[in-house]
C-alpha cells in the first residue's frame, strides 16, 4: 500500500506544470530570472547545449533601453507609407520600391515557385523582406538569445515572448543558431526576422536541401509564405487596407504605418 501511494505522489508531482518564471522590472533581477526560465526550458525539452546558451546570455541593453521607451515604437507617419518606406530604408520610397521590383526580377522563379505553393505575391514577400533586412543587407547586430531573453524577461513583454526565448534556446540545440548569432533587438532572425517560435513554427525547406535555414533566403521567403498562408492568407485576392488579407498581415507586425507601407510597396513593386 505504502508503494502505491509513493508511486501515485510521484505521478501527480510530475503531472504538474513548472512554474512560470516571474518577469523583472529591474535589470538587477535579470540572473533570477534566467534561473526561472532554466527549469522551462528544460522542462519543453531543452537539451545542454541550449541551457547553457541561456546561462551565458547577458541582459541586453538596447532591448531593455527600447522596451522601456515604448513611446518610441509609434511613429508619427500615420497614414503616409511612402514617408515610412524612405525614413525606414533610409532613400526614398521610389528608390526602395525599385530595388523591391528589381529582387523579384532577378529572382523570377523562386517568387513564381512561392506563390504557386504558398498563395502569396512576390511584392508581399519581397517588400517585407527589404523592410527587414535590406534583402539580407543587415541581419542584426544584437546577440539573439541575449535579444529574446530579455524581452521575454520583462513584464511589458512577459509572458507572451516567453516560447519565443525557448524556442531560441531549441535552435541552439538543433544547431540552427550558435549562441553568438545575431539578430533584431527583439531576437528576430534570418533574413526575414522572424521570432524563434515563428520559424520553429512554420518553417520550410523552400530550396529542398533537406534543411529549413532561415539564413537561407529561399527557405526564409518560403517560411514567411507559410506563415501567412497558414494564418488565412487568401490566394488570388487584394490585399489593399480594409481585406482579409491586409488583416492577414498583421500577424507579421501589428503596425499600422507598416501594413500600409507593405500593401504600397507592394501594389507598385508588383505592377
Amino acid at each position: 500500500m505504502r508503494r502505491l501511494i509513493a508511486a501515485a505522489l510521484m505521478t501527480a508531482c510530475a503531472a504538474l506544470p513548472v512554474s512560470a518564471a516571474q518577469c523583472i522590472t529591474s535589470q538587477s533581477d535579470f540572473n533570477a530570472y534566467k534561473q526561472n526560465l532554466a527549469n522551462q526550458a528544460a522542462a519543453a525539452g531543452v537539451g545542454q547545449r541550449g541551457l547553457a546558451a541561456l546561462q551565458a546570455a547577458n541582459l541586453s541593453g538596447i532591448t531593455w533601453r527600447f522596451e522601456s521607451n515604448p513611446s518610441s515604437q509609434s511613429g508619427t507617419l500615420q497614414g503616409d507609407p511612402a514617408r515610412f518606406l524612405a525614413k525606414r530604408s533610409g532613400s526614398t520610397a521610389d528608390s526602395f520600391i525599385n530595388q523591391t521590383r528589381s529582387k523579384i526580377a532577378k529572382n523570377p522563379n523562386t517568387f513564381a515557385s512561392i506563390e504557386r505553393n504558398f498563395g502569396v505575391p512576390g511584392s508581399i514577400l519581397a517588400t517585407i523582406w527589404g523592410l527587414e533586412t535590406s534583402w539580407g543587407g543587415y541581419l542584426g547586430g544584437t546577440d539573439i538569445v541575449d535579444g529574446a531573453v530579455t524581452l521575454s524577461s520583462y513584464c511589458r513583454r512577459h509572458p507572451r515572448f516567453e516560447p519565443h526565448a525557448i524556442a531560441a534556446l531549441q535552435m541552439v540545440d538543433d544547431g540552427t543558431l550558435s549562441p553568438g548569432t545575431q539578430g533584431g533587438p527583439s531576437g528576430e532572425l534570418g533574413h526575414m526576422q522572424f521570432l524563434a517560435g515563428n520559424w520553429m513554427k512554420y518553417r520550410v525547406d523552400g530550396n529542398g536541401d533537406g534543411r529549413a535555414d532561415p539564413y537561407n533566403a529561399v527557405d526564409a521567403l518560403a517560411t514567411a509564405a507559410n506563415m501567412l498562408r497558414r494564418n488565412g492568407w487568401q490566394a488570388g485576392q487584394p490585399f489593399g487596407e480594409g481585406t482579409q488579407n491586409f488583416n492577414v498581415l498583421s500577424v507579421w507586425n501589428d503596425s499600422g504605418n507598416y501594413l500600409r507601407a507593405i500593401v504600397y510597396s507592394a501594389e507598385r513593386a508588383g505592377g
